[in-house]
C-alpha cells in the first residue's frame, strides 16, 4: 500500500506585497526627482562621481520600476504550464538588478582609474550641493524600503541599489568638500572607485542568493541532511530518500521526498506526522511525499510460454 500526498501551505497574503508596493513608489517617486537634478549638475560640474551616482540612480529606478512590476507579476495564480503561477518573477527582478549593478561598478572602474591618471577639473562646491541633497533624498527612500519585505529577494534587490546610491552620495560629498577646500580634483575618481566597491559587493550578494534559487539549492542554512535524520527518526519511518529542499522563491520553501515504513505501519498516520515535523521544526509547508510500505515492490509473474 502507498500514499502520495502534495501538501500545499495557507495561501499567502497579499498584504505584505500591498505594502512593499507602496513603499517602492514612494521611493521610486522620490529617486526620479533627484536624478533628473544631477545629472545636469553632473554635466555643469564635470563630475565623474556625480554622473556615476546619476547612472546609478537610473538603474536603481529601473530595478524599483521592475520590483513593481515583479509583484504583480508574482500575485498571478497558478494555472496551465505555470504550475507555481510567477512566483519566480521576483527572483528575475532580483538577478537583473545584481546584474546591472555588477555591469555599473565595472564600468566606474575603469572610468574613475581614468580620472586618476588624467584628473579633469571639477567644481568641488556644485558637487557638494547636490551631493548633500542626494544624501538627503536617499535617507528617505531608504528610510521608506526599509520598512518593506525585504525577506523577498526582489524588494532587497531594490533597497540595495539605494543603499549603495546613499553611500555614494556621501562618497561624493566627501570628494566634493576635498575639492573644495585642498583643490584635489583625484578625490572625485577616488569616490568613484568606493562607490563601484560597494555597488560590486550588493551586486555580488544579490547574484550568489538568486542563482541558488535558480540552481535549486536548499536555502541558505537549511540542512539538507539533518531534515532527512529527523524525518527517518519519526515512529514507523525506516528509510527516507530522494529528498530535495529547494526555494522556489524567496521564503517559499518545498520538500519532495519517498518514505518507506514498517508493514504494520499506518502509512497516512506517517505521513502526517512528517508533514507536521516539517512544519514546526523546518517552517516547511509545502511538501510532496511519497510513502510506502517496506516489501511492497511488484510481484514477479512468469507467464510462460501460452498456445493459442
Amino acid at each position: 500500500m502507498s500514499g502520495h500526498d502534495h501538501h500545499h501551505g495557507p495561501g499567502h497574503s497579499h498584504a505584505p506585497a500591498d505594502a512593499s508596493a507602496r513603499r517602492l513608489a514612494i521611493a521610486l517617486g522620490l529617486l526620479l526627482g533627484l536624478m533628473a537634478v544631477e545629472v545636469a549638475a553632473g554635466i555643469v560640474a564635470s563630475s565623474l562621481a556625480l554622473l556615476s551616482d546619476a547612472a546609478h540612480m537610473l538603474t536603481d529606478a529601473g530595478a524599483l520600476a521592475l520590483a513593481l512590476v515583479a509583484i504583480r507579476l508574482s500575485r498571478r495564480p497558478a494555472k496551465g504550464a505555470m504550475t507555481y503561477g510567477l512566483r519566480r518573477s521576483e527572483i528575475l527582478s532580483a538577478q537583473f538588478n545584481g546584474a546591472t549593478l555588477l555591469v555599473l561598478g565595472l564600468l566606474i572602474v575603469v572610468e574613475g582609474v581614468r580620472r586618476l591618471v588624467e584628473p579633469p577639473s571639477v567644481q568641488g562646491g556644485l558637487v557638494l550641493v547636490v551631493a548633500l541633497a542626494g544624501v538627503v533624498v536617499n535617507l528617505a527612500a531608504t528610510a521608506v524600503l526599509h520598512g518593506a519585505d525585504r525577506t523577498s529577494l526582489n524588494v532587497e534587490g531594490a533597497f540595495q541599489h539605494v543603499l549603495t546610491d546613499l553611500v555614494a552620495f556621501i562618497a561624493t560629498a566627501v570628494a566634493g568638500l576635498v575639492i573644495l577646500v585642498t583643490g584635489f580634483d583625484r578625490a572625485d575618481g577616488i569616490a568613484s572607485l568606493f562607490v563601484a566597491a560597494v555597488m560590486l559587493r550588493a551586486a555580488w550578494s544579490l547574484l550568489r542568493d538568486s542563482g541558488r534559487i535558480f540552481l535549486e539549492a536548499a536555502p541558505r542554512g537549511v540542512d539538507v541532511d539533518a531534515i532527512g535524520n529527523a524525518m527517518v527518526a519519526e515512529p514507523g519511518v525506516t528509510e527516507v530518500h530522494d529528498l530535495h529542499v529547494w526555494e522556489v522563491t524567496s521564503g517559499f520553501v518545498a520538500l519532495s521526498a519517498h518514505v518507506r515504513v514498517g508493514q504494520d505501519n499506518d502509512c497516512h498516520a506517517a505521513r502526517r506526522s512528517l508533514e507536521r515535523l516539517l512544519h514546526d521544526r523546518y517552517d516547511i509547508e509545502h511538501t510532496t511525499l511519497q510513502v510506502d510500505h517496506e516489501g511492497g515492490d511488484l510481484l514477479q509473474i512468469d507467464v510462460g510460454n501460452q498456445t493459442g
